[in-house]
């Protein structure tokens, strides 16, 4: 299919057409095949390519090589259930039985946090005696973007 653009008259004598094409139709059939309000509606079904940048296949295969080279890169990954905050003297004065009251209810989803950096919710899991974060949220792109400020 040519891919230059329709001229202004183009368009207007392919409506034409099937304005006429339409016309004798209705003449053969004796009525119109869509009507509104006294005027004909002509319905058509158009297919536009699609405009997202497409890569090619090298393209491609310079993203996965890019990729591979930080398989390997460390990263902290934190989980982290609540947080609160403690003066430096009741710090001091606690020990072991201490109850410290965190800022999230029981069965709330826990952060989880890489290198810092919010990026998913999940739930605690027990494992065979291990604990353990079962993911229930991907955080958002703005999410994301939010928390580096």
């Amino acid at each position: 299919m040519d891919k230059t653009p329709l001229s202004q008259e183009e368009i207007d004598a392919l409506l034409a057409a099937a304005s006429e094409a339409e016309d004798e139709e209705q003449e053969e059939t004796g009525h119109d095949s869509v009507t509104h309000d006294s005027e004909r509606v002509i319905a058509s079904r158009v297919e536009f390519e699609s405009m997202e940048p497409t890569k090619s296949a090298s393209e491609q295969l310079d993203v996965q090589g890019n990729v591979s080279l930080i398989l390997d890169v460390p990263m902290e990954v934190t989980v982290e259930l609540g947080r609160t905050r403690r003066l430096i003297k009741e710090i001091l004065t606690m020990t072991p039985g201490t109850v410290v009251e965190l800022d999230r209810q029981a069965g709330e989803p826990v952060d989880i946090l890489v290198n810092g950096r919010l990026l998913a919710r999940g739930e605690v899991v027990v494992i065979d005696e291990n604990f353990g974060v079962r993911i229930s949220e991907i955080v958002s792109r703005a999410e994301r973007l939010a928390s580096l400020r």
